[in-house]
């Protein structure tokens, strides 16, 4: 029988004794973001990249048998993006949505799907970059100085003030107690983007999509996943996961009734809480 989460109190006797005499170390690191051919060779796992050290944090305000889930949303605003919003208000959870400045300004559709996303109560806007790379990642972080003009056109072009980024086409983590790059040359950009300010954030989930820009798979194995993490302590945080797609994967029914469907399964398992990125824990510190 497959092992939840849930059920690791149950062992937590046995697994004190043997810890006693001996120490397991799971490492399991990932790269879940489309990479650039000619750099793909070098990531060494392909699940979920993990930091050296899985910070542990007491939150008086979760209670010990529940998990913390970050709804993150990459590239809006994009098609799909209004599509988002209807299962976040039928299901009355809250996520953050990763905004590409240039997306915001390409049509009169993204522009108004822009205005809908800051005037709804269920989102938060987050920097994604203004040009997303122009889908060429590896030129891209060769430049740290361009990396970083780029956040800051975003950031004044979109408002976003708080500082609070996702790097294109990178599963990047720089806050004071998280560093973790998924391929070694971002690494100077990513530091770059740090001393710049900028609280960079990656994620621990993806629902990836099909050729056809679909969501892949279905809502029961992403449940799955997110129970595997939780219960392997493979989350950055521990009891804290984000969970990553993007706006465009939802523009036809059977990828809209799956994320609905998942969100839907997590609230009524009773086990979890749902949060804005800018509530994930050390996020408001000042960098170092």
């Amino acid at each position: 029988m497959t092992k939840t989460f849930a059920e690791k109190s149950l062992n937590r006797a046995f697994l004190g004794m043997l810890a006693l005499v001996s120490a397991t170390s799971i490492v399991c690191n990932s790269c879940n973001q489309k990479k650039d051919k000619k750099e793909s060779d070098k990531v060494i796992h392909k699940d979920h990249p993990v930091a050296k050290i899985v910070p542990k944090i007491q939150d008086e305000n979760i209670p010990p048998e529940k998990r913390v889930v970050y709804l993150t949303f990459d590239d809006g605003p994009n098609r799909g993006t209004e599509n988002l919003l209807k299962i976040l208000h039928k299901r009355n959870v809250c996520a953050t949505a990763f905004l590409v400045g240039k997306h915001a300004y390409g049509s009169k559709k993204q522009e108004e799907d822009l205005q809908l996303l800051r005037k709804d109560r269920l989102i938060e806007l987050a920097n994604h970059s203004f040009t997303h790379a122009h889908n060429k990642y590896t030129d891209f972080y060769k430049n740290p100085v361009e990396v970083i003009h780029d956040f800051d056109t975003a950031k004044d072009s979109l408002k976003l003030y708080d500082k609070i980024a996702r790097t294109p086409g990178r599963n990047i983590w720089r806050l004071n107690n998280i560093t973790v790059t998924d391929l070694k040359s971002s690494n100077e950009a990513a530091n770059s983007l740090k001393k710049a300010g900028y609280k960079v954030i990656g994620w621990d989930l993806e629902w990836k999509p099909t050729n056809k820009m679909a969501l892949k798979g279905n809502h029961e194995a992403m449940l799955k996943k997110v129970d595997s993490i939780f219960f392997n302590d493979l989350e950055k945080t521990s009891r804290h996961l984000v969970f990553l797609t993007h706006d465009q994967y939802l523009r036809d029914a059977d990828s809209i009734n799956e994320l609905d469907l998942f969100i839907e399964k997590l609230q009524k398992s009773n086990r979890f809480i749902f949060r804005k990125i800018s509530e994930y824990p050390g996020i408001n510190e000042i960098l170092n």
